[in-house]
């Protein structure tokens, strides 16, 4: 029996609620706020002073207000007008305060919160109905204002980090605000579930119970109380809204009567449980591994053909699926440096939901890029513009390389593995997503170049001229590569990718000697239920090395036939690839065609990933994009 959670404010409310609930046979748990004993009931229901930092945020924020510091004030929830229309008048004169309200533009986030407004005279600049997540407030403020330069003061609610980083994104002066009353603390293990993959059934009764607890789950986000494993009732429509407004994901809108609610709860209890437990297994990151058979993607088409199972379709992602070929990524780019957003979880996953979403692709890449591992292992880079990334202290000796310390925790690489629960979060749960890092050759070339190269002469000089160590060096960035890879899978990606962008410029011989033994290092080291695709570009005669691994999936550039290459690296591995990218410059029906041959040449034979013999170009149209997707699906319907 799945048990319940309520939150209620007074004892005999509690009975109601465990009465009603116990007669359908439901066993509820009863979660309350720990109260000071020298309060009474009546008390702790009153409006009390607000805590240290909330009374230093008003105050902070009223005193920009009043000098005309702000130009927005976004609020999103009706207590939120209430409260700080209420404290701040206790240390400002009222009508000062609204009167400076009324010279700034308002914006109200939801239909209760206008009407709150209206209460007191204001009239909103800026409304709807309902907000129900950071990313359509965001995608509404910036429909609605020029948000460049606008010094914005937002409401604090569970979803505001996500939009706080979107809009500074997007220049924004931006300052996130408690308007809170003072926060009663809960025993937060109520809100923990006893089994990770069983949700537990929390019933919010009230406005009132939602709000207190709305602002525990903001105060106490630091020790990360979510509400993950647990399956959200609200009791009445404006109980919902109430808990959609402040970010939290209501599961079922049942009847204000108790009677009535417990037999809807009790009605539709598997069918709650069952989606549930689909979405934790899609959280769960290590706790839902690639061999889970009741992980939501596990029979996806990517997953099944990394397996060189059967599909019902062909699955397709692109490399550089996110890029500037997309506006919306470009918009974002305009505003923040390609390092800040890489270090930006929240704007990482926007801009991979945000081409998924778009193109409608199979599987999802973690948006980040293959150098900012370098930095702490002590590579000084930046990414200038027009020449791309540049090493300032490049590695030439064997005294060089004493510089440059292997990772052995990614303690200073959490924005990335933050990316890769933002994004697994954000995607659909049925939908794969991929972790990625350069292979140690690309890397090695980058650290030893100082950036890009032609003809790669310094990275050559030191693999010939001092196989120690150049090896040396190889074997620092295997063991980092390792605990790199090992630390994305542990934050929720169900596959991984080498890329070798840069092996194509080594023989067959060089790559084999030099090369070779530090990759199978690596996909060695890997969970062997978590698929490796193993992916070079730029000489074909290296693909019986590539497949000389015990990686899932050889990546295929478009230098060669797919039927020649998959034939090469034995019909018992899959495949990924391998349309020439500037195909995409042509037209649909051009693209339709090449997909067409690629199709016919992999003939329906299991274990076919589509994907470009490299990245989406720049100067790629978005619609040809789609139009790939869209002929790939239609052509390889089984």
């Amino acid at each position: 029996m799945v048990s319940g959670s309520e939150q209620v404010t007074g004892s005999q409310q509690s009975e109601d609620v465990i009465g009603a609930f116990d007669s359908v046979g439901l066993n509820l748990q009863v979660v309350r706020p720990r109260k000071s004993s020298s309060k009474s009931s009546s008390d702790s229901q009153s409006i009390e002073p607000p805590p240290a930092r909330t009374a230093g945020q008003i105050s902070d924020f009223v005193g920009e207000l009043l000098t005309g510091g702000v130009d927005v004030v976004v609020v999103m929830t009706a207590s939120g007008v209430n409260s700080l229309i209420e404290l701040a008048s206790a240390t400002t004169d009222r009508d000062r305060l609204l009167h400076a309200l009324q010279d700034c533009r308002l914006v109200s986030g939801s239909a209760a919160t206008t009407a709150a407004l209206a209460k007191h005279d204001l009239t909103p600049d800026l409304k709807t109905g309902r907000l129900p997540g950071w990313r359509e407030s965001l995608r509404w403020l910036e429909s609605s204002f020029e948000l460049p330069h606008q010094r914005i003061v937002l409401e604090s609610t569970l979803q505001d980090s996500g939009l706080v980083a979107g809009l500074e994104s997007r220049g924004v002066q931006v300052r996130s605000v408690s308007l809170g009353v003072a926060v009663e603390p809960y025993e937060l293990s109520g809100f923990v579930s006893p089994e990770p993959a069983t949700p537990t059934v929390l019933v919010v009764s009230s406005v009132l119970a939602a709000r207190s607890l709305c602002r525990n789950l903001v105060a106490a986000r630091l020790t990360n109380p979510t509400l993950d494993h647990h399956i959200v009732v609200a009791l009445g429509v404006e109980t919902a809204d109430f808990l959609v407004q402040n970010g939290v994901a209501v599961e079922l809108v049942a009847d204000p009567d108790l009677q009535t609610a417990a037999q809807q709860l009790a009605s539709n209890l598997d069918l709650l449980v069952a989606r549930k437990q689909k979405l934790i297994m899609n959280m769960s990151g290590p706790n839902a591994p690639s061999d889970d058979t009741n992980a939501p993607w596990y029979d996806s088409p990517f997953m099944k053909a990394c397996r060189g199972e059967d599909t019902d379709v062909t699955p397709i992602w692109m490399m550089r699926q996110a890029g500037r070929y997309m506006s919306e990524y470009r918009e974002v780019r305009a505003k923040v440096s390609f390092l800040d957003l890489c270090a930006n979880p929240q704007l990482c996953s926007e801009v991979m939901c945000t081409a998924v979403n778009r193109l409608g692709v199979d599987a999802a890449i973690i948006f980040s890029d293959l150098l900012p591992m370098l930095v702490p292992m002590g590579c000084d880079l930046e990414f200038v513009k027009g020449d791309g990334p540049v090493i300032h202290n490049p590695v030439r000796s064997a005294e060089d390389i004493d510089r440059i310390k292997p990772l052995d925790s990614n303690d200073e690489l959490q924005f990335v593995m933050e990316t890769v629960t933002q994004t697994r979060a954000d995607l659909p749960a049925d939908m794969p997503l991929i972790g990625f890092s350069g292979a140690p050759f690309t890397l090695a070339s980058y650290i030893v170049e100082g950036g890009s190269s032609r003809n790669y002469a310094h990275a050559k000089a030191l693999m010939f001229g001092d196989p120690g160590a150049w090896k040396e060096l190889m074997q620092r960035l295997t063991d980092s590569i390792i605990v790199y890879l090992k630390g994305q899978i542990d934050a929720g990606a169900q596959c991984v990718q080498l890329f070798d962008s840069w092996a194509g410029c080594l023989n067959v011989q060089h790559y084999r000697e030099l090369v070779l033994p530090f990759v199978q290092q690596i996909i060695a080291a890997l969970p062997s239920e978590v698929p490796v695709i193993n992916f070079g570009t730029g000489n074909p005669a290296l693909l019986p090395l590539y497949a000389d691994t015990e990686a899932s999936v050889i990546g295929i550039d478009w230098r060669v036939q797919l039927d020649e290459a998959w034939e090469t690296v034995g019909h018992d591995r899959a495949v990924q690839g391998n349309l020439d990218p500037t195909i995409l410059l042509t037209d649909p029906a051009t693209i339709r065609s090449h997909a067409k041959s690629i199709l016919d040449q992999a003939a329906g034979r299991p274990g076919h990933i589509f994907n470009l013999g490299h990245g989406i170009l720049p100067q790629t149209p978005v619609d040809n994009a789609i139009a790939l997707v869209d002929a790939v699906h239609e052509l390889s319907q089984r």
